[in-house]
């Protein structure tokens, strides 16, 4: 995509990945290199930012051998992804209809 990413998309995409179910870094990664080509690296300062204000919480799970970190999101996080979503929700439907319509109102 050629459409950047800035910090509220991070944070509804990690957020909205974790409302469904924990999830680790790179599995994280994955799911956002759909819409961006981020490195995995940049991720890792939104998950311990997120993990900071509250929104996350970290645990450790063995998998063949090695700790894989796993994020889970906390009841603030889900307040924050909806408030966040709601947001996402306003701004497509006007870019929508901005190109749609030119941005004319029509009377």
């Amino acid at each position: 995509m050629i459409f950047p990413m800035n910090a509220p998309m991070f944070d509804l995409l990690v957020l909205s990945v974790t409302a469904k179910t924990d999830a680790y870094g790179y599995q994280l990664s994955q799911i956002i290199k759909r819409v961006s080509h981020t490195k995995d690296s940049t991720l890792y300062p939104v998950l311990k930012r997120l993990q900071e204000q509250g929104f996350l919480t970290v645990y450790d799970q063995a998998y063949q051998g090695r700790n894989r970190r796993y994020y889970r999101i906390t009841e603030s996080g889900r307040q924050h992804c909806r408030t966040l979503s709601e947001e996402w929700n306003t701004y497509r439907d006007t870019v929508d209809q901005i190109v749609k319509t030119g941005g004319v109102q029509h009377e």
